[in-house]
């Protein structure tokens, strides 16, 4: 899976089959390569993670309406109009360039 913004591939994209694996989302692990990607989504925390994060809160059209960065311990605000969360290393949206107003799409 790939994330998406028009033609250009941003980078690789994970979505969890599961909700068990939506659930667990970064959980456990030390780092993650590319994009991780929730849906339906409407609100992440980073309790348990080692890691911070970059997340992007997309609507059903993937347009990109509330982006944040998360240390540990933290629970996001609720956005409402939220389908779909994309989630990354923190950093990883500065160096993509991806910003409130962009439309991403997840394709195989």
């Amino acid at each position: 899976m790939w994330l998406m913004r028009g033609l250009s591939i941003i980078d690789a994209a994970e979505v969890p089959a599961t909700r068990g694996a939506r659930r667990k989302g970064l959980l456990g692990r030390n780092g993650v390569e590319g994009a991780f990607v929730i849906k339906p989504c409407k609100q992440v925390h980073t309790v348990g993670m080692k890691f911070a994060i970059d997340v992007a809160f997309c609507d059903r059209s993937g347009l990109v309406i509330h982006t944040a960065t998360m240390r540990p311990g933290r629970v996001s605000r609720v956005v409402w109009s939220s389908a779909l969360a994309i989630e990354a290393e923190a950093g990883s949206f500065k160096t993509w360039g991806l910003a409130i107003g962009d439309v991403i799409e997840v394709r195989e």
